[in-house]
């Protein structure tokens, strides 16, 4: 149960940091608060393949995976559509606690997701 576990946490936390810093070109970041443009959608399939790619590797049954990675897509497009509505217009320099809190808000959000697909993840296995 422990290598399941801190396997998937790390491998959801590693992904979540390419996925959101290394590979949001200005095209994805600008699609994000639109729904009629590419980028949410791409941004929130990469986030979904990555995941997919970890829950496979530590044995999550395809069942479930397709499950969670279909979630996972449509929660981090809501998420992340909302940021871009709910933080419109705040300036880090002017609001920096506003900015940062917001931010981590969402960041929070993504990591709670995480948190659940671990929980599922093991729970199904029989590990918790």
């Amino acid at each position: 149960m422990t290598l399941v576990f801190f396997g998937l946490l790390v491998g959801l936390q590693v992904k979540h940091y390419i996925a959101d810093y290394l590979l949001q070109p200005s095209w994805i970041l600008r699609g994000k608060g639109d729904m009629t443009k590419a980028g949410g959608y791409a941004h929130a399939g990469i986030h979904a393949a990555f995941s997919l790619v970890v829950l496979l590797a530590f044995g999550t049954p395809l069942w479930l995976v397709a499950t969670l990675c279909v979630g996972e897509f449509a929660l981090h497009y809501c998420l992340d559509f909302a940021k871009v509505h709910y933080s419109a217009g705040v300036d880090p320099d002017q609001h920096a606690t506003r900015y940062w809190g917001l931010h981590g808000l969402d960041q929070l959000f993504h990591q709670l997701t995480y948190a659940a697909m671990i929980f599922a993840a093991v729970r199904v296995e029989g590990l918790g």
